[in-house]
């Protein structure tokens, strides 16, 4: 989840430390039943008690609805990582991250030099009907000033974005044109994408369908079989599921992809809690394609219904898990609304593996700044690098289907462990990296050369126009404008890192998705591995 002073502090103060769940700004919620004097009351609870109090009898005009909020927010920390409390001006944003479309102006948009330059527009979006470019910078909404340090991501789509139908008048400054430009939009509904990219890859002689998926949303499960369904079309005779970075969303959604891939009866995922009764989610046997050889891609990042997922192919040996460890978030949320708007994400069950395996990872229920530092820790120790380094928090012997063994508390050890390579790293292209010039050069080089650029309709063309360019060149003196000292031996020896990754981000610029993921995956070890592990044999399951 993303995280989005009072006057009197010793008020505040008092709230929050006593203020338990259910306390509302209404007020609701907040009431028990008693039997008194033979007859059932309602009673106010201390907490109602004490709100009431403090806004007719504190000395000085409060703003309960605000103290309210920050209490609810800071009692929920101190559960688990994972449950939250979200204000009802943050609800509508948290809950868009899933939804299947939210209402804007449809553009994907960066900032740099405190300035909102457009990346992208939207097919058929709004922005899009009225003559908004890529490459334009947004300087001016509804004739007010729309730049400066204070720009970040939530408050620019927290602008743009809007109730369908309104209208917003945007500033903007294009390349080559002297004056400003206007544009009056009209928000409409967006699409929210799961599935970032969906191509055939050729390995001798077969066809590999590729499917990465960013998240499980209300419309994951459509898009991921519409993909599998158009690339099976094209010939696609074994496919790579690739999970990395996703970090979950609706277990439903999870649930119906694994259907697709596993026999009637073998169970898929079971979950309960203290108050959640057992429910227990098993494929039908309708599945499409439950006879295709298979290979799902988890990293550090994969959580969630992403290891849902990645747990039922392995415990079922249905399919090769490949790459790093993942997160190990094994607990389930509901969203329980407030009758101000505001809502609460409880964790209220814990879900389990087809071997019975619960893939949490340890916590201590109110710290999460540990929480929080596991993966940096994960890193220190040098489990991104090497197998050897993963150690499980459960030491429990849980068994697949076939019989191997695999582990809980900490995530989903894949099959095939693939350490990041750092051979060809240099501390300038770390730098640069890390310092996302990377990302800012090409977005630059780019919006400079776009007349040129935009002639190239395919990846395979574009990076063949790109390898007549001196990119490294333009890249390193960029790069010291901004304050990294050109290193010649460092900067040849990461000079195929970096090209790589240049022409990734123009492709990404010019084409979208659809040109940067087959182009970035050519080379990207995991995939290697994964296409490696489908073409030794014609089906392929763990071992």
């Amino acid at each position: 989840m993303k995280k989005y002073i009072f006057p009197t502090l010793t008020v505040i103060g008092v709230a929050l430390g006593i203020i338990i769940g259910g306390a509302l700004s209404q007020k609701v919620n907040a009431q028990r039943i008693v039997f008194q004097n033979g007859q059932l009351q309602w009673e106010l609870s201390k907490v109602d008690r004490l709100l009431q109090l403090m806004e007719t009898a504190y000395v000085d005009e409060l703003n309960i609805d605000s103290i309210t909020d920050e209490a609810m927010t800071d009692l929920v920390k101190k559960l688990d990582p994972h449950s939250a409390y979200i204000p009802k001006e943050d609800l509508e944003m948290v809950n868009s991250e899933l939804s299947g479309s939210f209402s804007g102006i449809g553009v994907q948009f960066t900032i740099q030099q405190d300035t909102v330059r457009i990346v992208a527009v939207i097919a058929g979006g709004p922005c899009a009907g009225v003559g908004v470019l890529a490459g334009d910078k947004l300087i001016a909404v509804d004739d007010s000033a729309f730049v400066g340090k204070k720009l970040n991501n939530e408050k620019v789509m927290k602008t743009l974005r809007g109730e369908k139908g309104t209208q917003v008048k945007l500033g903007i400054l294009r390349a080559g044109v002297k004056e400003p430009l206007s544009f009056t939009v009209t928000r409409g509904d967006i699409p929210v994408t799961s599935v970032d990219a969906k191509f055939i890859i050729e390995r001798q002689g077969k066809k590999i369908g590729f499917v990465r998926v960013n998240k499980f949303g209300e419309t994951t499960y459509k898009e991921f079989i519409t993909a599998l369904a158009e690339l099976n079309a094209q010939g696609a005779t074994s496919f790579i599921v690739d999970l990395r970075e996703n970090s979950g969303g609706y277990m439903d959604q999870a649930i119906k992809m694994a259907n697709e891939f596993l026999k009637g009866g073998e169970m898929i995922v079971y979950s309960e809690g203290r108050a959640y009764p057992r429910y227990e989610a098993k494929a039908n046997g309708g599945g499409r394609f439950k006879n295709v050889p298979l290979v799902v891609l988890i990293d550090n990042f994969s959580a969630s219904a992403s290891e849902i997922f990645a747990g039922a192919m392995q415990d079922n040996d249905r399919a090769t898990i490949v790459g790093r460890r993942s997160f190990g978030k094994g607990l389930v949320q509901q969203q329980m609304p407030f009758s101000d708007g505001s809502a609460v994400r409880l964790t209220v069950a814990r879900y389990y593996t087809p071997s019975g395996r619960c893939i949490q990872k340890p916590y201590t229920l109110g710290d999460q700044d540990d929480y929080e530092k596991d993966l940096m820790e994960r890193y220190e120790h040098g489990e991104f690098y090497s197998a050897d380094s993963v150690h499980f928090s459960d030491t429990t012997v849980y068994r697949t289907k076939k019989g191997r063994i695999v582990h809980g508390g900490g995530g989903i050890m894949p099959d095939v462990f693939v350490g990041r390579d750092t051979t060809l790293n240099t501390p300038w292209y770390n730098i640069c990296v890390n310092m996302a010039y990377t990302y800012q050069f090409a977005y630059k080089y780019t919006d400079e050369h776009r007349k040129e650029l935009s002639k190239y309709t395919d990846w395979q063309s574009l990076e063949k126009y790109l390898k007549t360019k001196d990119i490294i060149r333009e890249f390193v003196k960029f790069a010291e404008e901004k304050g990294v000292e050109p290193k010649e031996a460092e900067i040849q020896k990461s000079r195929p890192l970096m090209t790589r990754l240049l022409h990734a981000y123009i492709i990404r610029d010019v084409l979208g998705d659809e040109g940067f993921f087959p182009f970035f995956e050519r080379d990207d070890e995991i995939t290697k591995v994964a296409v490696e592990q489908l073409t030794q044999s014609d089906r392929t399951s763990a071992q």
